[in-house]
């Protein structure tokens, strides 16, 4: 059984986005922009878009449920949260609804480098065609660049906490 196991582990690069930016802003203020739900709409999602925030609980089980509006169109989303680390790390599932078939699984990571912080998004795909689709239907990956862009936009506006 071990040696099937073994053989049945395959890479997910084929299945993944990972983008990467770093922000000058430390982590922590970084990590508040991404936890906080008075921050979230402020800067989540790509150019042109809002987002109403219909429940948020950031804790490890809970959920954000939000709807992205853009292009004439409103977007149904629900962030479930598994793991919280502060100011290292969220995990969370990504999808339109509860069951839905093509959640993705997303990890971001937040890593100081010296005042500054590197953001690492990285979002696996059950499969590699749902990939190439938000890839090529949806843009993915520069919606997530312009969604980064609008994070360091809203983080100059922040004023960091005082420890």
């Amino acid at each position: 059984m071990a040696e099937r196991r073994d053989s049945s582990v395959a890479s997910t690069a084929d299945r993944e986005i990972v983008i990467t930016r770093l922000i000058a802003a430390r982590r922590e203020l970084v990590f508040e922009a991404w936890t906080d739900p008075k921050h979230l709409p402020e800067w989540w999602g790509p150019n042109g878009f809002t987002t109403t925030t219909q429940e948020i609980t950031v804790k490890p089980g809970g959920v954000w449920r939000f709807i992205m509006h853009g292009h004439g169109m409103d977007f149904q989303n629900r962030i479930v949260y598994i793991e919280i680390v502060k100011p290292d790390r969220l995990v969370y599932s990504h999808g339109a609804e509860e069951a839905d078939p093509h959640q993705f699984h997303v990890t971001v990571t937040f890593e100081n480098q010296g005042g500054k912080t590197l953001v690492t998004m990285r979002s696996v795909f059950p499969s590699a065609a749902q990939r190439d689709k938000v890839v090529k239907e949806y843009k993915a990956i520069e919606g997530g660049n312009q969604t980064l862009d609008r994070l360091e936009r809203h983080l100059a506006t922040m004023r960091p906490k005082t420890d």
